[in-house]
C-alpha cells in the first residue's frame, strides 16, 4: 500500500468512495435524508477543492493501481492535527489499510511538530472500537448542529503523539 497526495482531479474519486462508504457505515445512525444531507455538505467538489488547495492534506490510499480509500487531515496549530476524513471501499476493510492508514497519519502528524491528533467520530459509529485499538482516547462528548435540524451526536477522540518514539 502506498498514499499518493491527492489533487482536485481526485475529487470524483474521494466522492465515490464517499458514496460507497457512507450508507453502509451509517444506515444505522442516520436517515436517508441526512446522510443526502452531509455528503451534499461535505462533498459537494466546491467543498473538497477549498480543502485540498487549503490546508487540508488529502491522500489516497492505493494498491496496485487500486483506489482503497482516502484520509484528510489538517494542522490546527503548531500542537494539534486534526483528522477530518478517513474511509476506504466496504470491500477493502479487513486488509490492514486501516491501521497502515493510521501509523501514516501519525507520522506525518509528528513531522508537522504536533503533540496530538484529534477526531470527531458518531458515538454510534463502530469505527470508535477501531480508534480505541489504535490508541486513541475519549476526551469529550460533543453534539454539533449541522443544519435543516441535523445533530452530530460524537466523541472527540484524541491521541497523544508524545506516547510514541
Amino acid at each position: 500500500m502506498q498514499f499518493r497526495k491527492a489533487t482536485i482531479f481526485d475529487i470524483p474519486t474521494i466522492q465515490a468512495i464517499a458514496e460507497e462508504t457512507w450508507r453502509p457505515t451509517y444506515h444505522h445512525i442516520l436517515t436517508e435524508e441526512q446522510t443526502i444531507y452531509m455528503l451534499d455538505l461535505m462533498y459537494r467538489f466546491d467543498v473538497l477543492q477549498k480543502q485540498i488547495e487549503g490546508n487540508v492534506s488529502f491522500y489516497l490510499v492505493e494498491e496496485e493501481g487500486v483506489t482503497m480509500g482516502y484520509v484528510g487531515f489538517e494542522a490546527i496549530s503548531k500542537e494539534l492535527v486534526k483528522l477530518h476524513k478517513i474511509y476506504f471501499r466496504p470491500h477493502q476493510k479487513k486488509k490492514g489499510a486501516g491501521r497502515f492508514t493510521m501509523d501514516f497519519v501519525k507520522e506525518q502528524s509528528k513531522l508537522m511538530g504536533a503533540q496530538f491528533i484529534e477526531l470527531n467520530v458518531n458515538k454510534y459509529n463502530s469505527a470508535v472500537d477501531f480508534y480505541l485499538k489504535m490508541g486513541f482516547t475519549i476526551s469529550q462528548e460533543m453534539e454539533l448542529d449541522i443544519g435543516r435540524g441535523y445533530i452530530m451526536d460524537d466523541f472527540v477522540m484524541q491521541f497523544d503523539l508524545r506516547l510514541i518514539e
